[in-house]
């Protein structure tokens, strides 16, 4: 019987992972939800739960639904055309996410 064989080096690793991922939220804009989903897929991490829309008289509309508090947050929202409304969706979306006291 090998002594402290439970401190091997892989059962540290994956119960960092497990520590990470608990730690990290994706969201995602209008412009690519499609990509943003498939980045998740790969971290294996679900998206975070939030609606990017507009009012009535055309301003972003976002409403973040999930406690991001001290969590580190990754928003993905390329800003292909049309880049303006892309662009004014990521910074709504930041500051947002900033108000909702995210880490980083």
């Amino acid at each position: 019987m090998r002594g402290f064989e439970s401190l091997h080096p892989s059962h540290f690793l994956s119960l960092r992972r497990i520590q990470i991922v608990a730690e990290l939220k994706i969201f995602t804009g209008n412009a690519h939800p499609v990509l943003a989903t498939r980045v998740g897929d790969r971290l294996r991490i679900d998206l975070g739960d939030a609606q990017v829309g507009r009012f009535s008289d055309g301003e972003v509309s976002v409403e973040i639904n999930e406690n991001v508090r001290g969590k580190d947050v990754f928003i993905i929202q390329p800003t292909c055309t049309p880049c303006n409304d892309n662009l004014v969706e990521l910074i709504v979306m930041v500051d947002c996410l900033l108000r909702a006291s995210a880490a980083r």
